[in-house]
This record gives structure tokens, sequence and C-alpha cells, in this order.
């Protein structure tokens, strides 16, 4: 741009900073223009006083401290922000001494020529930029990547490099022409060269990394209030050689400082909603700025420029230029390379699990897909895995601990197959593994290394667990379709569920049906509790010796509005499988204390004195199971010994929520009893961990003597008599049974020797007259 067209320009930047504008910036404008016009006016020759050259720099930089001073003061900024201004305030001051000093010098020695950079200007200049190289670098600007951060010190390098060629070719070579005598203010010259160039990189880094703690508007302002600064003295040596009372620095210098200050006024008219926004995070940064390509550009054009020119043979425009497309080169593979892992991540992302790490459904249905139509044909196997009460981990130790298990268990399942299988989690607590080639007995040992890899506690987040799964597995081909195999494996896993601990199954035909009906049933049954169709039969626990009742336990039958009268083996099973045996438990618990305290209320001491309740396992792992036990006691009037627990030896036999809550019961009175003695993985040692007043003998070895062996039922009242236990006998039908079991020293028994399972009035009746023996 020409100087007649410098006017107009200088006109139209004011204009549009006047709009909303405080006053000290449209001052500082009209300094601008004052001081261009009176430029344009020296041309010709020297026009009055040469200090009237340099009074609107020194006023420009009284205005811009007084405009940073009032944007450091904006309480509504963030303290970084504040922070950067209050530095940038007495950045203003040292360039206004600097500006001084070069007055002092250009007046002095008005013939001397040059830029007149003593030492004074350059140690207030130099610091001034320093000073900006530190309080721009002291900005947070956010995490980043190293790949981030290359690209960022690239681009920035790339826009210095370009603006040394420039000053290189524009202000240098024009001094090293005046000859050796300019040693010194080639130096001096060269020195604020570099200074000028640090900060550009500084304030170019700034503008590539983000606007995290300042104004968009204002950092490009600021930047390019630095670029003028660097750039506007670049003519001095080929326009105002001849005339050495004039400076660009007393036009730039007052256009730098309007920039400046219309970058302070921006940030100090910042919307604090905006700042908050951008302090809630990472910032957002471009992938990518035109900036480094406009510095290759501009580059390029002046390398074209001095090859076309008569003596063009600048042989350092040249290697610059060939270093500066070395350094795009360069920033460009870093993005390639950024690129790639950024893709690499996103098809990660895409076909993984991002807890576990383990192939997601996609990735796992392209898989099954692959294995079901190769054309060689190969075998394999589905097993589907789903953790049980993975619900209540979640609700009782939080979904951390949840979480934690979940990454446990994939370590495990991962652990426990081949390389060429495929562990995947389905979503939720569902994991799936795909054993290539494997079906019939090979695809058993490999899920009895998953089941045995479970018996082991996992720690999850500083809890050690213990955790039961069920496990279906379906067996196919190629040519199976893969949802199907999919389905069937989730319908023998559903079925593996009804089975105690980790179980796993085999897919067979009919079992859908089977399962089907367990859902109609878990349907029915979940209104039938609500509609009271549930009954308590007793059956009476007697005396051998005297044959008086001395306990009963409570059974729990459904009143079929249809179906008549279900016993528990229609009905507990899809209760266990859909978890409402939890509320039907809390059913039986609370009707069995109410009709013993009936019965207390109305035969007194003849009343039974123990009533035994059955628990199931999933019960027992209730967090409150202990606290409604006992509450449901209390509301009742029921001392909490008058009540006997029953629980089978499975439920206990993993040691961890099942037995604390046995244990926090038994310490309030509440007798435990062991169900089916003798037919589980029972051991002494959980006889001596698990708390328990009572043995009761399965009915399996009541039936008398078996040849010549020992009788077991004589073992196990051994047993019992040595541990302090009480015993009672199950399943006695005979009179025989009743007596050979009183000869062998037992007290107590129950069966349909003395009575089936009976209504309540029907057992009131036999209270205080006994039963045969």
């Amino acid at each position: 741009m020409g100087w007649t067209g410098l006017r107009p320009a200088a006109a139209r930047l004011a204009l549009a900073a006047a709009r909303g504008a405080s006053r000290p910036l449209l001052v500082l404008g009209v300094l601008w223009v004052l001081s261009a016009v009176w430029f344009v006016v020296n041309l010709a020759g020297p026009v009055g006083p040469t200090v009237l050259l340099w009074l609107p720099t020194h006023a420009a930089a009284v205005v811009l401290t007084v405009v940073y001073r009032r944007t450091a003061k904006a309480t509504h900024l963030a303290e970084p922000t504040r922070r950067l201004w209050r530095h940038l305030t007495v950045v203003a001051v040292l360039v206004g001494c600097g500006s001084v000093a070069q007055a002092y010098d250009a007046i002095e020695h008005p013939l001397a020529g040059g830029q007149h950079t003593g030492a004074p200007m350059l140690g207030f200049d130099g610091s001034a930029i320093v000073l900006i190289i530190y309080a721009l670098y002291r900005l947070p600007l956010g995490t980043r990547t190293r790949a981030q951060s290359l690209q960022i010190a690239l681009d920035a390098s790339t826009l210095m490099v370009a603006a040394a060629i420039f000053i290189w070719h524009f202000l240098t070579v024009p001094l090293l022409a005046l000859g050796a005598e300019r040693t010194k203010t080639l130096l001096s010259s060269t020195l604020l060269t570099l200074l000028a160039l640090i900060a550009i990189f500084a304030v170019a880094k700034v503008v590539l990394s983000s606007y995290r703690f300042i104004d968009r508007s204002a950092i490009k302002l600021f930047g390019a209030a630095m670029c003028v600064g660097a750039f506007a003295p670049l003519p001095q040596g080929y326009v105002l050689r001849d005339r050495p009372h004039l400076l660009f620095t007393q036009v730039s210098i007052p256009a730098v400082m309007f920039l400046a200050a219309w970058a302070g006024e921006r940030q100090r008219r910042a919307r604090p909603a905006a700042d908050a926004r951008e302090l809630s995070g990472d910032p957002v940064r471009r992938p990518y700025s035109v900036l480094p390509y406009l510095a290759v550009a501009a580059v390029d054009a002046l390398l074209l420029i001095i090859s076309w020119s008569p003596d063009g043979n600048d042989r350092v425009v040249v290697a610059g230029a060939v270093g500066l497309t070395v350094i795009v080169m360069l920033r460009q593979l870093t993005a390639f390379q950024d690129n790639r892992r950024l893709l690499v991540r996103l098809n990660h992302g895409a076909t993984h699990d991002a807890l576990t790490q383990l192939p997601n459904r996609t990735l796992f249905g392209d898989r099954l897909h692959h294995l079901l139509t190769d054309p060689a044909g190969r075998t394999l196997s589905v097993a589907l895995i789903d953790l049980d009460d993975f619900k209540l981990i979640n609700d009782t130790l939080g979904h951390e601990v949840g979480d934690a298990l979940l990454v446990a268990v994939a370590w495990r399942l991962t652990g426990c197959v081949r390389s060429v299988d495929t562990v995947a989690r389905l979503g939720g607590d569902e994991f799936v593994v795909i054993l290539d080639g494997a079906t019939g007995p090979v695809a058993d040992m490999a899920v009895e290394r998953i089941v045995a890899a479970f018996a082991e506690p996992i720690r999850a987040a500083g809890h050690e667990l213990l955790i039961r799964a069920s496990i279906g597995i379906a067996d196919g081909r190629s040519g199976d379709d893969g949802s199907e195999l999919l389905r069937h494996a989730d319908i023998a896993m559903y079925a593996a569920k009804g089975l105690d601990g980790t179980r796993f199954l085999h897919y067979e035909p009919g079992m859908a049906g089977i399962l089907a009906g367990h859902a109609e049933v878990a349907g029915e049954l979940s209104d039938a509790i609500a509609d009271g169709q549930l009954r308590l039969l007793f059956q009476p626990i007697v005396a051998l010796g005297s044959g008086r009742l001395t306990g009963a336990e409570a059974l729990v039958r459904w009143a079929h509005p249809e179906r008549g009268l279900l016993a528990p083996a229609d009905f507990i099973p899809a209760a266990e499988r859909s978890g409402l045996i939890v509320p039907v438990g809390r059913w039986v618990m609370t009707a069995a204390a109410a009709q013993l305290a009936q019965w207390s209320t109305e035969h007194g001491d003849a009343a039974p004195a123990v009533l035994n309740v059955n628990v199931s396992a999933r019960e027992l792992r209730e967090p409150r199971f202990a606290e409604d036990v006992l509450g449901i006691l209390a509301a009742a009037g029921v001392a909490p010994h008058r009540l006997a627990v029953e629980v089978t030896e499975t439920s206990v036999l993993e040691l961890g929520p099942s037995v604390e809550n046995l244990r926090r019961i038994r310490e309030q009175g509440v007798r435990i009893s062991l169900d089916d003695f003798g037919t589980g993985h029972s051991t002494l040692s959980l006889l001596h961990d698990c708390p328990v007043d009572e043995l009761k003998l399965d009915r399996s070895f009541t039936g008398g003597p078996d040849g010549d062996r020992p009788p077991v039922a004589a073992a196990v009242l051994q047993l019992a008599r040595t541990m302090g236990l009480d015993v009672v006998a199950e399943g006695v039908e005979t009179a025989d049974q009743a007596s050979w079991l009183r000869d062998l020293g037992y007290e107590v028994a129950q069966g349909y020797h003395f009575g089936r399972p009976m209504a309540p009035a029907a057992l009131a009746a036999m209270l205080g007259d006994g039963v045969p023996v």
C-alpha cells in the first residue's frame, strides 16, 4: 500500500474501532492519524521542529498504559487474564521509554541515519519483549498431546522463519550495503529483530493453541500489533535512505499502540459468561491453521520476485524458503501421523468396549459371521456368561466397584481361552466367548477353566468379591445363523441360572419351552403376591420320646385360581430365576411370624417353641436381610430365639455376605438350621465358619440300617454332639424309622409319620395332645 492510501486506510480502521470504543481508544486513533499526516507532510522535507514527529508516539504510550491498567483491574476477568494485562501494562511503559530513547538519539544525531537503535532503546524494548514472552508463556493453555504440542511449535516456527526472511531481505541487507562502519547499527538492529521474532513466536503459539484465558479478538489484535512493530521498519533502507529525519517507527509505533489498546479494550469488554464457558474444560482448537501456509506463500512470492529481478541472487532467501518448506513438510507429516493414530483410536472405540477394552457386540458379530461363513467348514461353540447378582454389587458397593469387577472378569476370561478364541462384552454384566474349533467335550474343558477361575475371589477397588455366573453353551458349525446360535446360548444360560453356584449347560431342544413356562409362571406369581394367593402350611417337629410337638416348619403353597394348590417345586424355580424369590421370602417370613404370635396368644406355653422358616441363597445375599428379619420379628412381637432360619449347604458354601447376614441375626438370638445335611458339599470347615445351631439330617439317611455299613445317621449324630449342635431327622415316614432313630439317640424328628404339612388350625389342634411315635 502506498503512502497516498495511508490516510483513508487509517481513517477506516479508526472508524471501525470507534464503534462503541472508549475515549482512550479514540484518542489513540486520533494520535495515529495525526502521526501519519505529519509524517507524510515531512516526506518532501523537514517541516517544523523534529520533536513534533515524536510527540504522538510518546502521548500514545501514556494512553496505552491507561487502557491496560483499566483492563488489568477488570474484576470479571479470570486471575490469569488480569495477571497478563498487569504485565502488559509494564510493557506499555517500557515501550514508551524506548520510544523516548529513540527520539532522543534521532534528535541528537540527525545525520546519523539508520534506525537509531541505541543501547537505551535496546534495553527498554528488549525488556518489553522479554516481559511479553514471559506473560504469554505464563498463560495456562490447557492439556494437549505431544503431537499437538509439536504441531503448534512447528506452525509457530514457520511464522518466525518467514518473518526472519523478510527482515533479512528488507532490513539487514540494506544495512549491510551501507558499509562496515554500520556494524554497530547492524548488530543492534539484529538483536532487536531476534527479540521481536521470539515474541512473534510466543504470540503465534498462543493464537495457534487456544483462547482459554484471553479473548479471541484481543490476542489477534495484539498479534497484529506485534507484526506491525516488527515489519514496519523494513522499508527504511529503501524508501527513507535520503531522509534521515524520518523513521517509520514515528508512524508505526502509534499504530502498534492503537492496535494493542484495541486488544486491551476487547479483553476488558469480554463477557464473563464466555470466560466461564472457556474455563470449564480444555480449550477447543482447530485441527489446522492457515497462518503457516500464508507464511510459506509469502516467502515463495518473495523468492519469485528475487529470481525475476536482474540482480536476484539472494542465497539467504533461497535457503530460508527451502528450510521453511522442510518445516511445513515436517508439520504435515506429524499431522498425518496424528490423523492415523486418531483413526486407529476411532476404529478401536467403534469395535471395543470402552471399560474392559474387549471386543464389543459389533466386533463379536463380525467375527462370528466370518467363522460361520468360512467355505472350508469349521465347528465352534458360543458360551454366553452372565454374572449373577451384579446389580446387587452395584447397588451396595457402588458403580466404581462394579466397573472394577467387570474389568477383572474380562482379564480372567481372556486368560482362560486361546489366542484364536474371542472374548467379548455384550453389555452390562454379559460376556460371550467364541471357542473356535471347539464343540462338546472340548468346549466343556474350556468352560470348566472359566468356572475354576471364577471360584477364586476377585479383588475390585479394595473389595474381595466372590462371584457366581450362569453360562450357556451353543454348538455350531459353518452355515449356521449367528443370531440363532446366540439365542440358543442365551436360553441355555437362563436354564443354568436354576443351578447353584457357577454352572454351565449346553443348549438342548425343548429348553425354550421350559423357560417360556417359567416366564409365564413368574408373571402370574407377581400378581399372586399382590392378590394374596400365597398360603402357609406347617409340618410338626416332634420329640421322639414323648411325641409332643416341639416346633414346626413353615412351608409355602400357591393357591392358584386355575391350577389349584401348587407345591413349591411348581413355582419356586421360576421365582429364583426372576428374582421374585425375595418378595416371596419376605411374605413367608412375615406370615410365619404373625402366625407364631397368634398361636402364642391363643395357646400360651403349648404353642410351638420354635418355628422354622426356609430362606433361599438369593435372600441371604440381600444387604438388608438381617435388618428385615429382625424388624419383622419385632413388629409381630416374637422373640428372636423362637425363629429358626433354615438354609441349605450350597447357599452358605461361598463365605461372604450370606454368612455375614446369618451371623448378624444369630447374634440377636435367631437360630440357624442347616437343611438337607449330608447331601451337599459340607465340610468341617463349613460347620466351623458358618454360624449353625442345628443340623437337619436329610431324608436319604433316615431309612434305617443299610447292610453291614455303619449308618450315616449315627455318624452325623456323633458329629453334632461333638460340636454342640442339635439334630433333627427329616423324612420319617414309618414307626420303624422313628424307633430306629430313637434307638440311635435322636431326640427330635419330622416327617409324614407325625403329620403332613397342614393348615394353621389343624396344627393348633395338636398342641398339648402330642402325636403317636
